[in-house]
């Protein structure tokens, strides 16, 4: 063979390769989620491994696999439905249909037992709402970040009195008895969730009916967990309602200026960011999470609004430095991203009982919780402009007030893609939660 052929041969065979690679590494860079599919099918083929055995593993390592494969898929899914994916059908299928998953044996109990150990052992949602908190709050301009958390509470307080007469009418209008309408529907709506709503409500009226706490709480948990289901559909729609009229919404602001999370930060494309600075972050985070901790356990004072108060405190007094600042951002851009799918299928599996789900879907009942949702939503938008905020970021955070805590405000801010609102969610999930729960108590005693 001559030179020339040899050298024709190599090249040949330099292409083929070259070529291979090419169509490898375009396999490699098609993604479900943030998962390359090559990875997300070795990942299916080790989870049924660790499945057949007998026992799935609830480390760290275990639940990130399995929390990424579920999550992704139902964000990926949600996405790929156009209409579904604008208005929030993503959030939705990644915490509704592991549940009835679960409860129907498509998830496989090993798996779903390994995810409930892990979740209920870490406080990864804990862990997840702190960062969002803090590092939604460190990204914020301050000169008008106290004005926002002043603002929202005339709403707030306008919202809650018109849905809890609307809602009480409703529910009398459909036959329900005056007292059932506002103890066991609409107030429950709007108490704070489960562990900070609903428990201590259905302890309060244990005492006062003399009846078990838990069959009080197994009336009042389905009206909860539909009011957020019903509060993620509206919030989906009013992310439509946005892209269609920009002027009313702020995509993440309550009020004009920079009160929003700015991801990228002032100086993004001047200086790089400090890697160790976002490690600074992420300890800063843990550490204002465990003074909240802290503050529940000695005076019985819910851990986020704690850490609510302290971290805007310091934004406030200058106390933080724009370096952590940046950091923080960078924390909190990962949070909001990435780890929302995985920690929203988690949700699923582990705080959303199917059967107390669905136990809830009598007409009486939706109908009322509906009327309860969009009146208390609705009037937010409305009156929003009376403190010069925009509509429907309003109406969003004064939405998580009927949410399933947490767990509910994630899944509606995911739904209306703003999860910037975060930290003011928090005013109207926990405060305005223990404050319901606080007059609801103490009515039903004089009225019971």
């Amino acid at each position: 063979m001559s030179l020339h052929s040899k050298s024709n041969a190599s090249g040949e065979s330099t292409n083929s390769a070259n070529g291979w690679r090419e169509k490898w590494w375009r396999i490699v860079d098609m993604k479900v989620g943030v998962i390359p599919v090559p990875i997300y099918i070795v990942l299916f083929l080790l989870i049924a491994a660790f499945t057949a055995t007998g026992k799935v593993p609830s480390d760290l390592t275990m639940s990130i696999a399995i929390l990424s494969f579920g999550g992704f898929f139902f964000m990926q899914l949600g996405r790929w439905v156009p209409l579904l994916g604008l208005m929030g059908g993503a959030a939705i299928l990644c915490f509704v249909v592991p549940s009835a998953m679960v409860f129907y044996g498509i998830i496989p109990p090993p798996v779903a037992q390994a995810i409930d150990a892990f979740v209920k052992s870490s406080n990864f949602l804990y862990l997840y709402i702190a960062a969002i908190i803090v590092g939604s709050i460190l990204s914020m301009d301050r000169t008008v970040l106290i004005a926002g958390f002043l603002k929202i509470f005339v709403p707030l307080f306008i919202s809650s009195i018109t849905a809890m007469i609307v809602g009480t009418l409703v529910g009398m209008a459909m036959g329900m008895s005056f007292q059932h309408s506002l103890f066991f529907v609409v107030l429950p709506i709007m108490a704070g969730g489960l562990g900070e709503g609903a428990i201590p409500l259905s302890m309060g009226y244990s005492t006062v009916l003399a009846q078990p706490q838990n069959e009080i709480f197994a009336q009042v948990i389905p009206v909860v967990m539909l009011g957020s289901f019903t509060a993620v559909v509206i919030c989906g729609f009013l992310n439509v309602l946005g892209k269609r009229y920009p002027k009313l919404t702020g995509e993440g602001r309550l009020q004009a200026g920079l009160l929003n999370v700015d991801i990228k930060g002032k100086n993004a494309e001047a200086q790089p960011i400090d890697r160790a600075m976002i490690a600074t972050a992420g300890i800063t985070i843990v550490t204002f999470y465990l003074v909240g901790v802290l503050a529940q356990r000695l005076f019985d004072f819910p851990a986020p609004i704690t850490m609510l108060f302290l971290i805007v405190i310091a934004k406030l007094a200058q106390l933080v430095s724009p370096s952590l600042e940046d950091g923080g951002r960078e924390v909190y851009a990962f949070f909001s991203r990435i780890v929302t799918w995985p920690l929203l299928f988690a949700m699923g599996i582990s705080y959303t009982p199917w059967d107390s789900f669905v136990s809830a879907f009598t007409v009486q009942t939706v109908v009322t919780v509906v009327s309860t949702v969009l009146t208390l939503i609705g009037t937010a938008f409305l009156s929003a402009r009376l403190v010069k905020m925009f509509p429907i970021d309003v109406a969003v955070v004064v939405g998580c007030h009927s949410g399933q805590g947490g767990t509910g405000d994630i899944a509606i801010l995911t739904a209306a893609n703003r999860m910037s609102l975060m930290p003011f969610s928090q005013i109207a999930t926990r405060i305005g939660g223990a404050i319901t729960v606080t007059c609801a108590i103490l009515a039903f005693q004089h009225m019971a």
